[in-house]
């Protein structure tokens, strides 16, 4: 294997894109959108790992122990935590199962850290304080597939008996081999040499996007394609919860209001309560089905389709 193998592709210079920056600015523009439309295809190859990830990590996560632990350095570490902290108010992922640890800390979201995607130390007392265990689903990001933190974080991570992932750019980089499984982005070389924010940190969202809210699905987190786990903390969300509901059950947005307003704007009791449950009784509901709506949905309307009982003939 070369020196340029090592390196790997994501920090290749594109001949034909040396004189970027004596483009016209439509000419520029186009070549910047047209690095970034590499991202759709290289998440579109990925597919076939991303559904094989979606089988290794749900019996993890249907622990309610099992949490998604996120490692990155730099842009890719900024791109796993963006994935993960939409998990809670979207679909009502509890916080505690979203971990960050990122090279350099939360200071590292802001500002680059000197030094730190090269501390391996610190990634292992980061799996270390972060008791990782088996229950857990490490999602590692490194664009090129060589940073010496996130590659400590997954090794560690093996030795405490989770899962790990490993997502990079660059075709056979120790990252992927490093994972329990590892999934390729092939994003080719980017139109501003080396600047991964660029393609393979926007494939990055994108992979992450899919996963994470495949995940979510599976995790019965979705209904009739709507998030009715979602966290309703403001007048939008209030809004867009009566619209759910309403959808759902085809009642009128004032019997959706009034039924979210009596389970504290959890859609999912709502749905139930507009069905003729209380909101105790919806509660219960929930926890039988294993917090699966489409259950507790079938439940609810086998016990309403039973007949009543017959009275007896007292002659």
């Amino acid at each position: 294997m070369t020196k340029a193998d090592l390196i790997g592709h994501t920090e290749h210079r594109s001949p034909k894109y040396r004189n970027l920056e004596k483009l016209p600015d439509e000419e520029m523009l186009r070549a910047l959108v047209e690095g970034q439309e590499r991202a759709i295809g290289a998440v579109s190859a990925a597919m076939p790992a991303l559904q094989q990830v979606i089988a290794l990590a749900l019996p993890r996560l249907r622990d309610p122990l099992g949490r998604l632990i996120y490692v990155g350095a730099g842009t890719s570490g900024r791109v796993a935590m963006l994935d993960g902290v939409e998990l809670h108010p979207t679909f009502g992922w509890p916080r505690e199962r979203a971990v960050f640890l990122l090279a350099g800390g939360a200071i590292s979201l802001s500002e680059a850290t000197e030094g730190a995607e090269d501390d391996e130390a610190a990634a292992r007392v980061a799996i270390a304080e972060a008791a990782c265990g088996p229950r857990d689903v490490v999602l590692a990001l490194a664009a090129s597939g060589t940073t010496p933190f996130t590659l400590a974080a997954v090794d560690a991570a093996r030795d405490c008996g989770a899962l790990t992932i490993g997502f990079a750019n660059n075709p056979g980089s120790p990252l992927l081999a490093a994972a329990d499984y590892g999934v390729l982005l092939d994003t080719g070389t980017e139109v501003l040499a080396g600047s991964t924010r660029l393609a393979a940190g926007t494939s990055q969202k994108i992979a992450l996007n899919v996963l994470s809210t495949a995940l979510m699905i599976r995790l019965g987190k979705v209904y009739q394609g709507q998030m009715v786990d979602m966290k309703a903390t403001n007048a939008k969300l209030h809004r867009r919860a009566v619209t759910i509901v309403t959808n759902v059950t085809g009642c009128s947005p004032a019997e959706a209001r009034a039924a979210l307003e009596k389970t504290k704007f959890q859609v999912k009791l709502a749905i139930l309560v507009v069905q003729g449950l209380s909101p105790a009784e919806a509660e219960e509901a929930l926890r039988a089905s294993g917090d699966d709506l489409h259950a507790a949905m079938a439940a609810f309307e086998g016990r309403s389709r039973q007949p009543a009982d017959t009275p007896k003939d007292e002659s």
